[in-house]
């Protein structure tokens, strides 16, 4: 297939980081954006067990942003994968491949927040790796994970026929990477303007094969939770992001094509003002629910371990019933009578019927309305 090069825009040799952000261009939208995260941030630095609670998020966020590649699943899909295969299991029979690439990501965010957690910076290895574990299996694995490409890449239409972009040459990649680093690690801005910046410049240099839109969307919660600008590291912006992103593109291009990096720093800014209220909705939507269920589960269980079982379903909304009497900590009579009683009680929902030794598969369906995307 021929392609056309007729409009592309090509990266902007020796022009980062820019010397001339003009913050009166974008300050309206860096305050209300600020306000917007520090509202959001306050509800997470609120919540005891926001791992717990807003596990449904990364979910939502693995979802999307595999979405915005051309990768659809659900979020029933992924937790219905969950309750099958623990831990790295991937090689699942009759589990669509894009269900997969989902997972992948879902993981390779939760390993990047670990590994960050027990102290490695946000570094050049550290992507590769959360490259690697993003790309470890099905489609991707032909694609070099963990590798910086060799090749010239592209971005292109939908159609795959028109370049829209070129990114940085294979050659001229890893002085590209170390400028970007060192401006992570130097640069004086506000976080959420390093931020975008940093953002849009991990795009423009698109260094992978493959996976490049997924990890610079990842490297947003990952710098803002380094800056300990978010106190846990729940918060995502593909929602946005998806929904606009013709304009996301033009706006890359116009940053290579025109030096324009204001009217970038004052999309992103938007991006994440609207995006930090959406989810401090969503956030406060589940919490108020975790609260409601608190009492229901109590009068409905009447037993010590009706938070622990609350608990389970908020971490595993769709669940084998096996899964609940042997992970839960609930002891395995009391755990078979709670799912008798809350399916009586129309808390759970059955999807499957148990069925030889696949025992039955559970919906908490409470939480399911408020986290499908």
């Amino acid at each position: 297939m021929e392609l056309n090069f007729q409009n592309a825009v090509n990266y902007h040799y020796g022009k980062f980081p820019p010397t001339n952000l003009d913050y009166g261009k974008f300050i309206q939208s860096l305050v209300r954006a600020t306000d917007a995260l520090a509202r959001y941030d306050q509800m997470l630095k609120n919540m005891h067990n926001s791992e717990i609670l807003l596990a449904p998020l990364r979910n939502q966020e693995a979802v999307i942003s595999s979405r915005m590649e051309g990768t659809v699943s659900t979020m029933d899909e992924i937790l219905k994968y969950e309750a099958d295969y623990d831990g790295e299991s991937t090689g699942a029979p009759n589990v669509r491949a894009e269900v997969i690439e989902t997972i992948l990501y879902q993981r390779a965010l939760k390993s990047a927040q670990k590994a960050m957690e027990d102290g490695y910076p946000l570094s050049q290895s550290l992507i590769k790796g959360i490259h690697q574990r993003l790309l470890s299996f099905g489609r991707g694995a032909s694609k070099s994970p963990g590798e910086f490409k060799n090749e010239q890449n592209y971005l292109a239409d939908k159609l795959k026929k028109n370049i829209l972009f070129v990114p940085i040459t294979p050659e001229k990649l890893q002085d590209g990477l170390d400028s970007l680093f060192q401006y992570l690690e130097h640069s004086t801005d506000p976080i959420l303007v390093k931020s975008a910046v940093s953002h849009i410049e991990f795009e423009a240099l698109h260094p992978f094969k493959d996976g490049n839109g997924r990890i610079g969307r990842m490297l947003i919660t990952l710098m803002l939770w380094s800056s300990k600008t978010i106190s846990a590291p729940h918060f995502y912006v593909s929602g946005f992001l998806e929904e606009n992103k013709d304009q996301y593109i033009d706006q890359m291009r116009n940053v290579s094509e025109n030096d324009d990096w204001n009217s970038w720093c004052d999309f992103f800014l938007q991006a994440i003002e609207q995006q930090a209220i959406r989810n401090l909705v969503i956030a406060e939507n589940i919490r108020s629910l975790y609260e409601d269920m608190k009492t229901v589960f109590s009068d409905t269980l009447s037993s010590k371990w009706s938070v622990a079982a609350l608990d389970f379903v908020f971490t595993n909304p769709i669940f084998r019933n096996s899964k609940f009497t042997s992970i839960s900590g609930i002891p395995p009579a009391s755990a078979a009578r709670f799912t008798r009683l809350l399916q009586e009680n129309n808390l759970l929902t059955p999807i499957e019927e148990a069925s030889g030794r696949r025992s039955a598969l559970y919906s908490f369906e409470p939480l399911m309305q408020l986290v499908r995307v």
